[in-house]
């Protein structure tokens, strides 16, 4: 079986991506490396896997993040738990997300993981965002916000077992218009907390309406550490904006990466003043392709090639007839067939002219 690093030398060229990923753990304060890496792969339940931060930093993603990890499911030694923490090979350093709330798990958790890891650990965050019922109802994640102190006990808990930074990420409060995201962040920052990313709704919110920056620009009026700004960032236009007309150090990408690996890259471009890749099919295929062989390479479920294809094959002719047949694909090289198919018959429609150019963030 070809290695991950082949594969990514040999297919990202084609797919407009880098086959160098740029380490962001190299010296310097965070705020320094923020600043020269300021677009983030957010961390994605059931999605930031070691093949999908890949595909990131080859898009240009300054860090990715590994799932949501739980400090309990540390604690007890879960095999399962520690596949969502390792770096594959082609990950020359990474963020991890820690979930929980005991201070005592999260020392033991911060320890091991740095131990394990070593010089691949980028950094440690605190996840005090979640707004999924069955983390708040044990005191978790967004749960945080209401017990400032348990809070930035975690924060000192895991500082004294790390020597890379400790962040957390946010939301603007638990409950609608309760807002306490500022005093919340000051609070994080006397704790020791190097960074803090925001999500501009509140917990009750879940994902609807919109995300409002207002509060993260009060968050960055509160502290005097970098701000990471996160939500509804759908494009490289809308973090380039945020990245430009806000007083965030970064901003951290969730659902704009869906099938657009290119948005880091492009926002990077937008933000100096130069022209975006548009990719064309034939790179949008390539790069779903390349997802593919890494998945199979690295042992990853391929059935997660499945969603995959929903999110790549938006805005490709027929898009609905490709991804029904997605359903039916089940291994890797099934998937590669179908790009190919489509690569082909899409050749066919356009009468061989030169392959046209897609829009990966349309539905």
């Amino acid at each position: 079986m070809e290695s991950l690093q082949t594969i990514i030398s040999t297919c990202a060229p084609q797919a407009g991506l880098s086959s160098h990923i740029v380490p962001f753990a190299s010296g310097a304060s965070l705020k320094e490396r923020l600043s020269a890496h300021p677009v983030l792969m957010a961390p994605m339940a059931g999605v930031s896997d070691g093949v999908y931060r890949t595909m990131a930093r080859a898009g240009g993603a300054g860090l990715a993040y590994s799932e949501m990890v739980s400090v309990a499911g540390i604690h007890y030694g879960g095999e399962k738990t520690w596949e969502l923490v390792e770096p594959l090979s082609t990950e020359p350093d990474i963020a991890v997300q820690l979930f929980g709330s005991k201070p005592d798990q999260f020392k033991e958790a911060a320890a091991q993981i740095s131990e394990r890891l070593g010089n691949k650990l980028a950094l440690i965050d605190i996840n005090m965002a979640c707004p999924v019922p069955k983390v708040v109802k044990k005191g978790e994640g967004s749960a945080l916000l209401d017990t400032p102190e348990l809070a930035a006990d975690l924060v000192k808990a895991c500082l004294s077992e790390v020597a890379v930074p400790v962040t957390v990420k946010i939301r603007r409060g638990r409950r609608q218009n309760e807002e306490v995201a500022p005093e919340f962040a000051r609070a994080m920052e006397a704790a020791g907390a190097s960074a803090v990313a925001i999500h501009g709704r509140f917990a009750t919110q879940m994902y609807r309406g919109q995300a409002e920056w207002e509060t993260v620009n009060r968050v960055c009026d509160a502290v005097s550490i970098p701000v990471i700004g996160s939500g509804d960032i759908l494009s490289a236009e809308a973090a380039a904006h945020a990245l430009t007309e806000t007083g965030v150090a970064a901003v951290m990408i969730a659902r704009g990466t869906y099938g657009n690996p290119w948005i880091f890259k492009n926002t990077q471009a937008l933000v100096e003043g130069q022209s975006p890749l548009v990719p064309t099919l034939n790179q949008m295929l390539a790069s779903f392709m390349m997802h593919v062989r890494l998945l199979d390479a690295a042992h990853i479920h391929i059935a997660r090639a499945r969603s995959l294809s929903t999110w790549y094959f938006r805005g490709i002719p027929n898009a609905a007839y490709w991804r029904g047949k997605s359903v039916r694909c089940v291994t890797a090289q099934d998937f590669i067939d179908l790009a190919l198919e489509i690569k082909e018959t899409v050749k066919q429609l356009e009468g061989e002219q030169e392959s046209p150019e897609f829009d990966p963030s349309m539905s």
